[in-house]
């Protein structure tokens, strides 16, 4: 199954109308009311498990990856997305979804090992095929599971955290490449810090 990119509207909201003034002011009512209607425990707070119901769109982001980008958008450190919050990880998201279709030349829904390289040398990263591979390897949904090799492509939502992965990772390792000669050494617990720090 494939996932359709070609949707640029936001989900329908829910089959109901809140009572007038319950949208804050400014916001956009069809994502409150998105918002409001994934929000199942009514805290004004979304989990990890009600975000990824929000962000279905034919198919389900991995748990992986929804826990990643609220670690990106939980300003206050509460373990829950607030409305403010859920705006800006929407937002980002939909970049992610334009920057996904640029580099699917296919249009397949997914991206293979020459796209995915592409898309990070856009990015800045000059990693060998090998490098690439092991992305792949590692993102492709299928790879691995019971019975299955895999086909040799990432879906949107591996798509998202393997460049996140590879961003965290890299200004990680710039933080101890003080002379910026892509070489580093590190002592055993600050390997284990910059491991722990980029979970």
């Amino acid at each position: 199954m494939s996932y359709n990119y070609n949707q640029n509207q936001r989900p329908p909201p829910p089959s109901y109308d809140p009572p007038p003034g319950q949208v804050p002011p400014g916001a956009d009512p069809q994502l409150y009311y998105w918002f409001q209607a994934v929000d199942t425990d009514k805290s004004g707070n979304l989990t990890a498990a009600e975000l990824q119901k929000a962000l279905i769109n034919g198919i389900p982001f991995n748990i992986e990856t929804v826990r990643l980008m609220m670690n990106m958008f939980d300003t206050d450190n509460t373990g829950t997305i607030n409305f403010s919050e859920f705006v800006g990880l929407w937002r980002y998201i939909e970049d992610w979804k334009k920057c996904f279709q640029t580099f699917d030349a296919d249009n397949s829904g997914t991206v293979n090992f020459q796209e995915l390289k592409t898309a990070l040398k856009t990015f800045g990263y000059n990693l060998s095929d090998s490098f690439v591979s092991l992305l792949i390897k590692k993102y492709d949904k299928y790879a691995g599971t019971k019975n299955k090799t895999g086909k040799g492509d990432v879906t949107f939502d591996n798509f998202v955290q393997s460049c996140v992965t590879v961003k965290t990772l890299t200004d990680a390792f710039r933080r101890y490449d003080t002379d910026t000669d892509g070489w580093i050494m590190i002592n055993y617990e600050q390997f284990l810090e910059l491991v722990v720090n980029n979970r």
